[in-house]
């Protein structure tokens, strides 16, 4: 059977045979480029209405404004200054996501490594507008790269990073794609799997995290926010200043990434099982196969792929697996 390719993204979420491939063979860095970049775009047509503003430097930032004349000193990131001189600071707790589950800051963070290598971020400032410096930060989004993650060359550094930022009372937000590695924080079940190993029980291979220590890291909280293979990526409250809560889909610039940068064309391969598929829980195999099912029945229909997405259909893994054998023979 010729290769199966689509544009878009067949799962509704992050695509497991992009990121197999991205874990085992490599490319993960240009992704995370591109990734960044629309990460940045979308949260700047949300903030914009809001009285915020973004743009995008090689380390990204967001900081209040409340002018629109140009700062009479030079800033290498990106400016976000609150136009309201008067708004409350006092940060406002959202209200939790279903499925969220919410712990204490010192119970769940890794804070005994260090790390120091830059990636690139969003950051979001308070920021005075007659100050040289940047003032305070409110809030990071970090996209995590395997070698961030336990066992990573630069976890040790990442770590540190991460907990000192958290200490200085920032808001930090951790995206994790990536199912092949430990998770990067404490007590969570590990789903990484290998041979003659399986997933931890209630693992998931995905998730977001919302560490929040404001008043003070004692009483701050951990918002984790797990999903699974063909799971919408999650839409979140992310806490700004005062009452400000900036709601934000993490599925729309994943997507944006994955069309514009035809990983479906070039990478993606729905006749083929991803590299690793014994890695992935036996849930998640099984939302694979059904998933690659859908496709190819489609496929084999002479249904565009780009036309629509496919229902998958409720099977048990193995007639998944031998439904999927049976379309490539008689299309082979």
């Amino acid at each position: 059977m010729k290769p199966v390719r689509s544009i878009k993204n067949q799962y509704r979420g992050i695509n497991a045979h992009l990121h197999s491939f991205f874990q085992t063979e490599g490319g993960w860095p240009e992704f995370h480029t591109r990734h960044i970049v629309h990460l940045a775009d979308a949260l700047k047509s949300i903030l914009l209405p809001m009285g915020y503003t973004t743009a995008i430097e090689p380390s990204v930032q967001i900081r209040r404004i409340d002018t629109f004349a140009e700062p009479e000193y030079s800033e290498a990131d990106v400016a976000i200054f609150d136009l309201d001189p008067i708004r409350v600071r006092q940060p406002v707790s959202p209200m939790s996501s279903p499925g969220e589950l919410i712990l204490p800051i010192e119970e769940i963070l890794r804070v005994d490594t260090r790390s120091e290598k830059d990636y690139n971020a969003i950051k979001i400032y308070e920021l005075k507008p007659v100050k040289l410096d940047r003032g305070e930060p409110i809030a990071w989004i970090e996209l995590l790269s395997p070698s961030n993650k336990p066992g990573g060359q630069d976890a040790r550094e990442y770590f540190d990073k991460r907990a000192n930022l958290i200490e200085s009372g920032m808001v930090f937000i951790e995206i994790d794609f990536l199912h092949e590695s430990a998770p990067a924080l404490n007590k969570l079940p590990n789903y990484r799997a290998r041979k003659n190993q399986y997933s931890e029980m209630n693992a998931h291979p995905y998730r977001i995290v919302i560490v929040d220590p404001r008043p003070d890291i004692k009483t701050g909280v951990v918002r984790i926010n797990e999903f699974d293979v063909d799971a919408p990526i999650p839409t979140l409250s992310i806490p700004l200043s005062g009452d400000d809560i900036l709601t934000f889909d993490f599925g729309v610039p994943y997507q944006k990434t994955y069309v514009e940068a035809l990983y479906g064309l070039e990478w993606v391969d729905y006749s083929h099982l991803p590299v690793h598929f014994e890695r992935y829980s036996v849930a998640d195999q099984t939302r694979i196969a059904a998933r690659m099912l859908a496709v190819l029945e489609a496929t084999h229909n002479g249904i565009d792929l780009e036309s629509a997405s496919f229902p998958v259909k409720e099977v048990s893994l193995e007639t998944a697996l031998t439904e999927i054998k049976a379309i490539i023979q008689a299309t082979s």
